[in-house]
């Protein structure tokens, strides 16, 4: 997933987060879902974030400050997550402004590479 965010309604806005992050075409996921017996360890994946090319993330699940499990077992003591729920985990160190034109590509081991061309309104 691209945790695409507005920063000036995520820092300025009282809805903060979730306005920031829930714009039409916010949060592309692709390009493939994989189950839990597809990934036996998502704790070590490694995550690369390209911007028009250049590496500006480059990390590895390994270094999530929570584990996939107890992100998954905190989501749950809150509402039932079903068959192809989606919980999103943040983003490694890196992020910075996008501008019309830039083409973003997050690629994770063993599922693919994710690329989006960033449009204006």
């Amino acid at each position: 997933m691209n945790d695409v965010s507005q920063r000036n309604l995520q820092k300025g806005d009282t809805s903060g987060w979730f306005r920031g992050k829930c714009l039409d075409s916010f949060g592309p996921i692709g390009p493939a879902v994989l189950r839990a017996e597809d990934c036996p360890d998502p704790q070590s994946l490694k995550i690369e974030t390209t911007l028009n090319g250049e590496i500006v993330q480059s990390s590895s699940t390994a270094e999530m400050i929570f584990p996939v499990a107890q992100l998954i077992a905190f989501v749950s003591r809150m509402m039932t997550l079903e068959e192809g729920d989606i919980v999103s985990t943040g983003t490694p160190s890196g992020v910075g402004p996008l501008a019309e034109g830039d083409r973003v590509e997050i690629a994770i081991e063993g599922i693919g590479i994710l690329s989006n061309r960033v449009i204006s309104e």
